[in-house]
């Protein structure tokens, strides 16, 4: 039987072919086009991640932190200053010791774990130490940790500022091994429970969160994992698109090739943005560890833990602070989490939610750093060598010269006794500003600067800027000039004080100095001028010695203003900010060796390199002789002068010394002085510049001896130069003094410069012919009768040579 042939299906046209095969080819160019614009775009995109990885991966501000406290036995230090310090540095008093940060306190001992730290000149291990006080001293350090003791305890310094980048972010990096390993685990059951296995996507975790949101009906778990969340912040914008999730998927694909889960982790952890601190935002763990527990780290418990893990998901929503109810009840669920994935058994997860939130109390600071104007005073001084963006970005460390203790104390007074000024004046509260400035004279460092009564407030910086007149400050100038001509002036030269006129160069007019109290003592030695802040005696010296060496010595000393020679300068007419006339009185407190202010120790890099240097720089600008002298003139303006309130309250044995100063009208009162181991400068006034009623003794004195009583003081020891002798002197008339002269002092002189003449109380005086009152001593300073050269018992002695009247004496004197 034949078969019957099969049909063969009829040819389709070639050009339906040629469609097939036009479409095939433009997919295919279209897939290969694709891939390569793909792997073009994600090698871009590789670029950018491993740029941003291995490069520089933050912009880390700068770390300012304060003097260290370095405490030995046998300074001079109270338990209670000590446990302040303590305080400040976040250690936690506990009835154990529980590791470092830790303190136990059994009366006057406390028993403390310090925290390691990175110094400029080296780290510093923790050690476990006993540190004991005999009332107002620190009598002994003692190891308990098996080693030596140390000489020196020196704590790490308290961070008190940073200096941010424009967007004000901040963060303290902590590296892998620094991650409780109670965070991890908190961290990945909340946000990420596969993150160890997933290789960036975790389609599982989509699945399972699209299952839960279709069974709520609302958004309440999310996919994204770390890796994506990294991406997210670091890389990204905020904006909610298709491209920017098809970016971000890729891109955490491209980190997790070339990055380990470690290494991931580390940068998740700095990266995160976890609360606002005022204009600061915390980002990292590390930070926000401090803000919001006031502890390292290393140093949190696991409900800490927990929370910060559950700040991720919202940190102004689940605020601690202002929600607690939500904080607890998210940081709960954490801790669920991790019990259901058998990181926790329940017994610890009982315990863990039982625990109180624990956040600090303190509320937000609103700004970056408690002490504006002292870091001002930094950040113009690390401007002379680096520039914005490495203060902003390079995580430099930066340890300045502030003493917390020393500030908190200039602070409190200014704070207090502002008010009391005000009611004993009558005025209206808030009327008085005042300013304080506190250094270490022998080497500069500025320990404490106080602004204005708003010791937090920024912005105008008095200490810095305010240009104010300098008054009667500026006299110890004065005198100093006249004592580096000894042949000429001493602390005993008789000074005329009498109505004079200055009759100014070039049609200048002329000028009539007068005293604050309107009156004329006659003539009085130089010392006694100085100590009772004479006007007419001051412009007198500056007459004769010209003003050109007034000037010349004002620069000397540290004053950086264009000071003209005019006579007035003398009296304090001369516009100086507070900041230059301590670096004035630091001159003169040192001997005559001037160090420029400094607020800087050392600066490191971030990983503790020491960088550029601020070294000591001293340099004599005054001959050790007449600085001794000046500031034996300046003691007794403290002893028996404008300052003798200072005694009231303080111990004479501090040898203080120091100068009043008022300005016209009132308007602006000062004190500075110094004991050894400090000089305080203090300014009040109204910064509207209207008269105050207050004189530099009844407004800035009170000032500074409130604040200098709160310090621990060291006497005035300063060594007598090998060019200075001592001489017994009657202050009333500048000669020689013996025993029968009751009221004699004991002055300094540069060798050769002692008068030689008789006061009229030696045993060897011979009264003037015609001279019938007995020979004494006018006991102020005032006018006398004349010294006497001695003369010899063995013979008779030669007639008087005649003398002028007092009267054509000073006519012949203003010639």
């Amino acid at each position: 039987m034949a078969r019957t042939p099969k049909r063969r299906p009829p040819k389709r046209p070639s050009f339906v072919r040629g469609i097939f095969h036009l479409i095939g080819l433009v997919l295919l160019g279209g897939v290969v086009i694709g891939a390569v614009a793909l792997y073009s775009y994600a090698s871009h995109l590789d670029g950018v991640i491993r740029t941003q990885f291995e490069g520089k991966r933050w912009a880390l501000p700068a770390r300012v932190y304060a003097s260290p406290l370095e405490a030995f036995a046998g300074m001079n230090l109270k338990p209670g200053q000590f446990a302040t310090e303590l305080n400040a540095l976040l250690y936690r008093e506990t009835s154990a010791d529980e590791g470092p940060g830790t303190v136990v306190r059994r009366g006057d001992s406390f028993e403390l774990t310090t925290r390691g730290f990175a110094f400029w000149d080296g780290t510093e291990s923790p050690r476990h130490l006993r540190v004991s006080f005999d009332g107002s001293k620190l009598s002994s350090i003692e190891a308990l940790d098996g080693q030596p003791a140390p000489g020196l305890l020196r704590l790490e310094p308290i961070e008190i500022a940073g200096i941010y980048p424009a967007h004000h972010e901040d963060r303290i990096l902590v590296r892998r091994s620094d991650l409780p390993q109670g965070l991890v685990d908190a961290l990945t059951a909340i946000e990420d429970r596969s993150f160890f296995e997933h290789f960036g996507i975790d389609f599982k975790g989509v699945i399972r969160a699209t299952v839960v949101n279709m069974r709520a009906g609302r958004t309440v778990q999310g996919a994204s994992t770390l890796t994506q969340q990294l991406v997210k912040n670091f890389f990204l914008s905020s904006e909610r698109t298709f491209s920017r999730k098809l970016n971000e998927m890729l891109m955490a694909v491209l980190i997790e090739w070339h990055y380990s889960k470690d290494e991931i982790l580390e940068a998740y952890s700095n990266e995160i943005y976890l609360g606002q601190d005022g204009a600061r935002a915390v980002h990292g763990f590390g930070l926000a560890a401090r803000f919001y527990f006031d502890r390292p780290l290393g140093e949190l418990e696991l409900p800490q833990m927990a929370l910060l893990a559950g700040l991720v998901k919202g940190p102004s929503y689940y605020d601690p602070r202002r929600h607690p109810e939500r904080a607890l009840e998210r940081r709960n669920l954490v801790l669920d989490a991790m019990a259901e994935q058998g990181k926790l058994t329940p017994g610890q997860l009982a315990a863990a939610k039982a625990a109180p939130l624990g956040v600090s109390e303190r509320g937000q600071s609103g700004g970056l750093t408690r002490y504006p104007i002292f870091i001002d005073l930094v950040q113009r001084q690390l401007r002379e060598s680096y520039r914005e963006e490495d203060l902003t970005s390079e995580g430099l460390r930066i340890f300045t010269t502030l003493d917390p203790r020393v500030q908190a104390d200039a602070e409190d007074s200014i704070v207090s006794m502002l008010p009391q000024l005000e009611k004993s004046r009558r005025m209206k509260a808030d009327t008085l500003q005042g300013a304080a400035v506190v250094v270490r004279p022998d080497n500069g460092e500025v320990m404490a600067l106080v602004g204005g009564r708003d010791v937090r407030l920024a912005g105008f910086n008095r200490i810095l800027d305010a240009r104010r007149p300098a008054g009667s400050l500026l006299k110890p100038a004065v005198y100093l000039a006249a004592l580096e001509d000894p042949q000429q002036f001493t602390l005993a030269t008789s000074i005329p004080d009498q109505p004079f006129t200055w009759h100014l160069p070039g049609g200048g007019g002329d000028w009539s100095p007068r005293n604050y109290e309107k009156n004329f003592r006659g003539r009085v030695i130089l010392r006694y001028a100085l100590a009772h802040s004479m006007n007419v005696p001051t412009a007198w010296i500056a007459k004769q010695i010209g003003m050109d060496r007034v000037v010349d010595i004002l620069h000397r000393l540290g004053a950086r203003q264009d000071l003209k020679p005019y006579p007035a300068l003398v009296l304090g007419a001369a516009d100086l900010s507070p900041f230059e006339i301590a670096q004035m009185y630091q001159t003169l407190a040192s001997g005559g060796y001037r160090a420029p202010l400094r607020a800087i120790r050392e600066v490191t890099a971030q990983d503790g390199k020491p960088l550029t240097r601020y070294p000591l720089e001293i340099e004599q600008v005054v001959q050790p002789g007449p600085a001794y002298l000046v500031v034996n003139a300046m003691q007794a303006v403290v002893r028996e002068g404008t300052a003798t309130a200072v005694y009231r309250t303080l111990d004479r044995k501090l040898n203080l010394a120091g100068k009043t100063g008022t300005t016209d009208d009132l308007r602006d009162s000062w004190f500075g002085g110094f004991s050894g181991n400090l000089m305080t400068l203090v300014w009040v006034g109204r910064d509207d510049n209207r008269p105050t009623g207050l004189t530099g003794a009844n407004g800035a004195l009170r000032v500074w001896i409130d604040m200098m009583n709160k310090f621990n003081l060291e006497p005035v020891e300063m060594a007598q130069p090998q060019d200075v002798q001592m001489a017994s002197i009657d202050p009333g008339s500048g000669g020689l003094a013996d025993g029968n002269c009751g009221r004699a002092l004991s002055l300094p002189f540069i060798s050769g410069s002692a008068p030689r003449a008789l006061a009229p109380c030696h045993a060897g005086y011979v009264p003037p012919e015609g001279y019938d009152a007995a020979p004494g001593d006018a006991g102020d300073g005032t006018e006398a009768p004349a010294a006497q050269e001695p003369r010899s018992r063995e013979k008779p002695a030669e007639p008087a040579p005649a003398t002028d009247s007092i009267g054509d004496f000073f006519k012949r004197l203003m010639q």
